[in-house]
């Protein structure tokens, strides 16, 4: 298992300090913070915790996945890593036009 956590479907009103404040119940919180919008700079409604050990973090899921916390009901699971993404434009571009047609 790993000691990073996601946690999801949060207020907009939830702060990292509250999200530590809620962790903390269940051990050291070595990090929490939410995940901002660029353009808005409003929360995006989930936030990674990191805990210090995965006896915590476990504890952690097993009492707060559906608690409420600021009003919402939470789900708290294990992090994945992010997934990997190819690159950008779609792929095999030829410059405009397809040389397969003239």
């Amino acid at each position: 298992m790993n000691n990073r956590l996601y946690v999801g479907n949060l207020a907009y009103s939830t702060t990292n300090e509250s999200l530590t404040q809620a962790f903390s119940e269940f051990g050291a919180v070595s990090s929490a913070k939410l995940v901002m919008d660029r353009e808005s700079g409003r929360s995006k409604g989930f936030a990674f915790v990191e805990m210090q050990t995965e006896a915590e973090a476990q504890a952690a899921i097993n009492a707060l996945d559906g608690a409420s916390v600021d009003g919402r009901a939470i789900k708290v699971n294990v992090a994945r890593p992010p997934e990997r993404r190819e690159g950008g434009f779609g792929g095999n571009r030829t410059g405009g036009y397809r040389n397969d047609r003239y």
